[in-house]
């Protein structure tokens, strides 16, 4: 059985990839392989255990693969950059799933292309390996996310802020790669054919039962984007970078850099080493978010109206209802996170757990009142929302909440053993996320959280 390529983003979009040659690995071998994405996906797993480490390092590739570097620009920390790119990254090509749906083979730290800008080309171990354990968690949590495929170790050492060590790519499946720095690119050229055509392939692909304008587009990918990360502020999940160009047009995760998951609930938690002003904090996400479709809107100006100023007050009008937009995506997954879509009782609740384990607070709803109250540094507040919360529960409804996210001292010494060749705590970390919702009991060491003395947790792009 043979991996069947489509290309049809080079197809549609000539100028926003160049063809480029990743490097070969001089010992790769598979380190991890997702058997239940390649049954989804429809690929050969024979094929793959036999030749992965070759295709999925970009030592050599499947027939039909073409590697292509993808061009983007991006405001990254609100700075605008031009061109950006992947600089260590190849797109293989498009499968198709037997049910048509269509995903990019996309592979992360495969070597230097023409939009390196000086960076080596190369990843570390750690990091792949977080975008795999993170991704495959946010898919088990139900939340639109890019997939890892495969780790694959290349034999190199590479030098990191930490020294020496092991080099690797990661095979990673995406709806699309296409990110609103996509569509910045172009618009930073003015080059509004290309930004038409990417308009067109990113709605057909994407969004088919929209209306075929630019203006369809935008509210399509606001709404898919306001979901996303209405979800991400329902798991205490921090992306940590986003940036313009970490955001993706189909409404999935994209880009796992200095990404972790809240122990204790406080809105101002950063844990990027990078973001030493707090522009990515938890509780900043859904403003970013708006801020980020705001710079879609003025890539797309020009399709909106003809006339300048009618084109940015209609993107102004659309842009508006990004607040009431998100705040209903919020209020669902809070409802559904307490048993009720009611606002003052959702805030009263975050308000009472300030400072206290955000997963396990959320969770012991489930179990009693104590449960929860044993969580809490200051109980008082709690006190008088539970019987508030009770009077307009119903007794019957189940709550869906986590047991088990990535916490993050299980994080960081699963790859910190990973890293000097011992998998076993990876592989046990692994197994409970693609489990979160199920029961607690025998696995309490996975849903508890940081023992004491941890932290504060800082995280790394890996670049």
């Amino acid at each position: 059985m043979e991996i069947l390529f489509e290309h049809s983003f080079a197809r549609d979009v000539p100028l926003g990839v160049l063809d480029q040659t990743p490097n070969r690995a001089p010992s790769p071998e598979l380190a991890l392989l997702n058997l239940p994405l390649c049954q989804t996906l429809g690929l050969p797993v024979e094929d793959l255990r036999e030749n992965g480490a070759m295709w999925l390092s970009g030592t050599s590739w499947p027939e039909g693969a073409i590697p292509r570097a993808m061009a983007y620009a991006g405001h990254q920390f609100g700075g605008f950059s031009p061109v950006l790119g992947d600089g260590r990254a190849h797109l293989l090509g498009e499968i198709l799933t037997s049910d048509g749906a269509r995903f990019d083979l996309h592979l992360k730290g495969s070597g230097r292309t023409a939009f390196s800008r000086g960076g080596d080309g190369r990843a570390a171990l750690g990091p792949m390996l977080r975008e795999y354990l993170i991704s495959e968690s946010m898919a088990a949590l139900g939340i639109a996310t890019t997939r890892a495929l495969a780790v694959v170790t290349t034999g190199d050492a590479i030098l990191r802020d930490q020294g020496m060590v092991p080099a690797a790519v990661l095979a990673r499946v995406a709806a699309s790669h296409i990110r609103v720095g996509t569509f910045q690119y172009f618009a930073a050229r003015k080059d509004l054919t290309s930004l038409q055509a990417l308009v067109t392939h990113t709605l057909a692909r994407h969004y088919p039962k929209a209306e075929p304008t630019a203006l369809a587009l935008f509210d399509s990918v606001a709404a898919a984007q306001a979901n996303l990360v209405a979800q991400w502020m329902g798991v205490g999940f921090v992306h940590g970078v986003m940036n313009t160009d970490n955001m993706a047009l189909s409404g999935e995760t994209i880009d796992y850099g200095p990404c972790a998951f809240l122990d204790d609930y406080a809105p101002d938690t950063v844990f990027s080493s990078i973001d030493r002003q707090g522009r990515y904090a938890y509780g900043h996400q859904p403003r970013l978010m708006m801020w980020n479709l705001a710079r879609l809107a003025e890539a797309l100006l020009p399709f909106f109206d003809t006339d300048d100023t009618r084109a940015i007050e209609i993107a102004n009008e659309h842009l508006d209802q990004m607040e009431g937009l998100y705040h209903r995506a919020w209020l669902r997954v809070m409802g559904a996170k307490i048993g009720v879509a009611d606002q003052d009782l959702v805030n009263g609740f975050l308000a009472a757990i300030e400072g206290a384990d955000f997963t396990r607070c959320f969770h012991a709803l489930s179990q009693s009142d104590d449960a929860v109250l044993g969580l809490v540094p200051n109980q008082t507040a709690l006190r008088a929302w539970l019987p508030a919360w009770r009077a307009r529960v119903s007794p019957h409804v189940k709550l869906r909440n986590p047991v088990v996210i990535p916490r993050n001292h299980l994080v960081d010494a699963a790859l910190k053993a990973a890293t000097t060749g011992e998998m076993t705590p990876f592989h046990a970390l692994l197994a409970q996320v693609q489990n979160p919702f199920g029961p607690e009991a025998g696995r309490e060491v996975f849903a508890l959280g940081p023992p004491s003395g941890f932290g504060p947790f800082v995280t790394y792009c890996g670049t």
